[in-house]
């Protein structure tokens, strides 16, 4: 008869990834791989890369005050490059939230946070108002359509829901004239219309 041995607990924890030393070629690499994935402002990056900095700062007991310099040139180097502009990322950014339909108001506020400068952000909010007469009414239509709210919404639920679509549209930065005004739509046509979308 065959005793039962135990069996060897395997290690199933994953083995911790340990960061890299924080050096200049590799601070550069790391950049240059952000840049090709991802659309970022001067502040995203220089956050992005302090991140790995202070993380390599734990691990190699050094210190990330030496790196600023490093990531202060490599900023400098991709601006240069041109693969660093945020007045394009403020334009980009904010067209592509207008489509989604968020309103001038929480457009501003996504671009503070990303770090986009003031003035920058004022001419990309310029250039939507430019390109539509009525951006925030065509933003909320546009977020209710997707959203199937209001007069989107099949007819037998719209008056259970339109509490609920006025907060959504609420909490997306409109205010209660444009939310109602979409929400108690009676006419899609007329309301596209009136937006400049129909």
């Amino acid at each position: 008869m065959m005793r039962d041995t135990p069996t060897e607990e395997k290690d199933t924890q994953p083995k911790r990834k340990v960061p890299r030393k924080a050096t200049a070629k590799y601070l550069g690499n790391v950049a240059r791989f952000y840049l090709e994935r991802y659309a970022t402002t001067e502040q995203g990056l220089r956050q992005y890369l302090m991140r790995k900095v202070n993380l390599s700062a734990r691990e190699h007991n050094t210190d990330p005050q030496e790196s600023i310099v490093i990531i202060d040139d490599l900023i400098k180097k991709f601006l240069a490059l041109n693969f660093l502009n945020d007045e394009r990322y403020a334009e980009g950014r904010s067209g592509s939230l207008h489509r989604k339909g968020k309103s001038l108001r929480a457009i501003r506020q996504d671009l503070k946070i990303k770090g986009v400068p003031e003035d920058l952000i004022s001419k990309a909010l310029d250039l939507i108002e430019e390109e539509s007469s009525n951006p925030d009414l065509e933003a909320a239509i546009s977020y209710a359509r997707r959203r199937r709210m209001g007069p989107y919404r099949l007819e037998k639920a719209r008056e259970e829901r339109r509490d609920r679509d006025l907060a959504a549209l609420g909490r997306q930065g409109f205010s209660y004239a444009i939310a109602e005004r979409v929400i108690l739509a009676e006419d899609i046509e007329d309301l596209e219309q009136e937006a400049g979308i129909g």
